[in-house]
């Protein structure tokens, strides 16, 4: 792994969640610049403070490398909710997305 990804994820999730990384920073109990200095990619936090980033940004250690997927907390909520609904329910969601989805091809 290298500090270039992981500087880039953590930045991407902290604004996915709409935080500074001064306040970030202080609510774990940090001095201000913690944040940046990983997200300069001038270091990388312990296991130990990699597991309570993960926890602030409400997400999993494998979330946090999944960069494929943009906002972790967002989708895994939505699986949540998907899981209460009946069969109906899930086909007329999945044809909304169906059609979310080759609306945003056509564009």
């Amino acid at each position: 792994m290298s500090n270039d990804f992981f500087g880039g994820r953590l930045t991407q999730l902290r604004m996915a969640k709409g935080v500074s990384a001064r306040d970030m920073s202080l609510s774990l109990g940090q001095s201000p610049g913690y944040i940046n200095t990983i997200e300069n990619r001038k270091g990388l936090p312990s296991m130990t403070m990699f597991f309570y980033i993960c926890e602030y940004l409400g997400i999993s250690p494998k979330e946090f490398f999944d960069d494929g997927n943009l906002h972790p907390t967002l989708q895994r909520e939505l699986i949540e909710d998907l899981q209460a609904l009946d069969g109906e329910q899930l086909t007329n969601i999945h044809a909304i997305v169906k059609g979310l989805k080759k609306a945003k091809e056509t564009k």
